[in-house]
């Protein structure tokens, strides 16, 4: 793999909800020059537009269960079909079950486009329910906040554009330990799979985000500043 910023390179970040994947996959992705893929922005802007595939995501969502695959399969294939994704990509919430990994590495074989590394992002549960509860964020304008970590300057309300901060029906704790059981069962094979392949690549999600990417940075040859 190219060390060189914006060098194609395709990324998979995995591990449970609320280990600090979208976080480093934002800044990995703006250190490479490429496109952010997450999923959960994905189906939440499928509910946020109210059509039929986003109708059924919320219910599944809501329940706290994983969207099937063949479904979020459908809206990932799409996504990197594009041409921002070219070049490369860092997936974030995809794949979380072996069939999903099926079906994304079918998809890159018939491009030509092999996976590079899957960074596993490790935290143990109790950091990863307290992270989760007290996350809250703005319906309006996407801001994001902790009540312990990142306050907003007044309770409730989102310092960027005054509107009411929400907990997200998935970071309600009965949900929290509805998910990490669903990742428990279904995601945690991936880590063998991954291993054997030569591919994963374990890092230590505590601490401050600029931590952690160092960690990444130094384990995978394409991100080395």
């Amino acid at each position: 793999m190219s060390g060189a910023a914006g060098a194609g390179i395709r990324l998979v970040l995995l591990g449970a909800p609320g280990v600090g994947k979208g976080t480093q996959a934002d800044m990995i992705a703006a250190r490479l020059g490429l496109p952010h893929i997450s999923t959960g922005e994905l189906l939440r802007a499928a509910i946020r537009e109210g059509s039929a595939l986003g109708r059924r995501v919320k219910a599944t969502v809501e329940r706290g269960e994983l969207v099937p695959d063949a479904l979020i399969g459908e809206v990932i294939e799409e996504r990197l079909s594009r041409k921002d994704a070219e070049r490369g990509f860092v997936l974030d919430g995809f794949p979380r079950t072996v069939a999903q990994a099926d079906l994304l590495d079918r998809f890159l074989a018939g491009r030509g486009q092999p996976l590079d590394r899957v960074i596993l992002i490790e935290v143990p549960e109790p950091v990863i329910i307290e992270r989760l509860a007290g996350r809250r964020s703005c319906g309006r304008c996407g801001a994001t906040y902790h009540v312990s970590h990142n306050p907003p300057k007044v309770e409730g309300i989102c310092d960027r554009c005054g509107a009411a901060l929400q907990q997200r029906p998935d970071d309600a704790e009965a949900v929290i330990a509805e998910r990490l059981r669903a990742y428990r069962d279904q995601t945690a094979p991936l880590v063998s799979r991954y291993r054997s392949a030569g591919r994963l690549v374990p890092i230590d999600g505590q601490g401050r985000p600029e931590e952690v990417l160092g960690r990444i940075a130094a384990a995978v040859p394409g991100l080395r500043a």
